[in-house]
This record gives structure tokens, sequence and C-alpha cells, in this order.
């Protein structure tokens, strides 16, 4: 009797193990359902824009191209998504779309549409809220809250390289090195005071440069999205590599977008 109770019980517990795995394994398998559906609502909304808009002018254009180089990143990276965070992150790659598509809009004088919602590390980063030019390494870098044929590259905030950029509208796309390498040089932290310091709409912390290591460099490794998930080698022609982030405050207007 002894030796059939000891079976029954472990029947009974094998029984417990085998139907919390098979509970958990759907759950988890329900999880990432939503998250890619949640995506796609984002991505198709994105693909939707790309293809109904054409650019007038440099900045709409140059935002337009962006925009779609993100709704290729991110329907690539919905279909390899195996994890809900993986498929977080899509989303968050469309969003920056959209945001780029706001910055076209406005900058064609157009209505920009249904708000965004916000993306990882946009109010850290603040945004450009007055005309700054900074003399950097023998050339000057402008930055404006608007778009010009100066200042025609949009970035919609976030973190590069472990550090925050303001979102903003710029002569050229400074951040790209960091981002391209994973590390700020040892410039930046002269570029970051000279562009942002003061400006009432970028943090005291991001002016400074944001988190840094003892040397000046970028006190963290990689990207973080929206700040910035690694896209792979893609350039984007004009923002650089996929500069991700999203504008601050999720969808108001730029500086304020």
């Amino acid at each position: 009797m002894e030796i059939i109770l000891i079976v029954i019980v472990v029947a009974a517990v094998a029984l417990l193990v085998l139907r919390s795995k098979k509970n958990s394994a759907a759950a988890a398998e329900t999880a990432l359902a939503d998250a890619k559906a949640d995506a796609r609502q984002s991505i198709e909304r994105l693909g939707g824009q790309v293809y109904n808009l054409i650019g007038t002018d440099t900045p709409s254009k140059q935002a337009l191209a962006d925009a779609s180089e993100r709704n290729i990143a991110a329907g690539s990276q919905i279909d390899q998504a195996t994890t809900p965070e993986q498929a977080r992150l899509a989303k968050q790659t469309a969003l920056e779309g959209l945001y780029y598509i706001r910055a076209a809009r406005l900058a064609m004088g157009m209505d920009p549409g249904p708000e965004v919602q916000g993306i990882d590390g946009q109010q850290q980063a603040g945004r450009v809220t007055e005309e700054r030019k900074v003399d950097f390494e023998g050339r000057v870098i402008a930055a404006s809250p608007d778009p010009s044929d100066r200042t025609p590259n949009y970035y919609p905030g976030g973190r590069v390289a472990g550090r925050p950029v303001p979102a903003g509208w710029y002569s050229e796309p400074w951040w790209r090195p960091a981002l391209v390498a994973g590390a700020w040089g040892m410039g930046s932290m002269f570029l970051f005071s000279a562009m942002f310091s003061g400006m009432a709409g970028v943090p005291a912390e991001t002016a400074a440069g944001g988190e840094t290591g003892a040397d000046g460099s970028d006190g963290g490794s990689g990207d973080d999205l929206g700040g910035d998930t690694e896209y792979g080698a893609m350039d984007d022609g004009g923002g650089g590599m996929f500069d991700g982030g999203g504008d601050f405050g999720g969808g108001g207007d730029f500086g304020g977008f």
C-alpha cells in the first residue's frame, strides 16, 4: 500500500507540474500575441502615412525618408519577434516613425494629425526651444525648434549611446557617430553644454551630457529604445543611423512637437 500511495503522490505532482507548464506556456503565447497585435496597430498606421505623403521641401522629404526607414525596420522586427519585449521594441520603432510623420506634416504646413504615444527616454531628453549655433570641430552646428533649409534634420528626442538628445531640428545629424560607435567622443561634453545649456526645454542633466563616465565618454553601453534600439546597420540618409527616441511630451508640438 505504501508503494501504491507513493506512486499516486508522484503522479499527482507530475500532473500538477505539467499543468503549470502548459498554463505558463499558454500565458506566454497570449502575451506575445497581444503585444504583436498592439505593435501592428502602430506599424499599420505608420505604413499608411508613409505611402500617402510626398515631401515638398528638404525637411519634409528627409523626415519622410526617416519615417520610411522606421516602417521597414518595424515590419522586420515584428516578423522576428518571439517575446513580448521584442514586440514592444517593434512598436517603439513604429512610434518613432510616426513622430517623423508629424514632423514632415508640420514642415509642409499641414495639420500634424493625431497625437502619438510617448516613447522611451523622451521626457528626459527634452526639446529644442530656441535657435542655437555652435562651432564644433571646425564646423557650425545649428539647432532650431522649427524646420528650415538650414536645419532640415529632425530628431524626435531620446537617448543615443546612453545620452539624452533633445527633440528638434538640426543642421546635421551630429549624433550619428555616437550611434554608430556606441559611445560619445571626448569633445561631446562641450557640444552638449554649448548647444543646450540654459535652454528652457532641456533639463539641466541633458545639457550637461546626461550620464557619462569619468573619461567623458558614454556611461553606458549600447542604446535603449526610444532611445535607441539597435536596428542594424541601416542608414536613414539624414538622421544618421536609426536614431530612435520619441518627442518630448509624447505628441505635443515639437519645440513643442
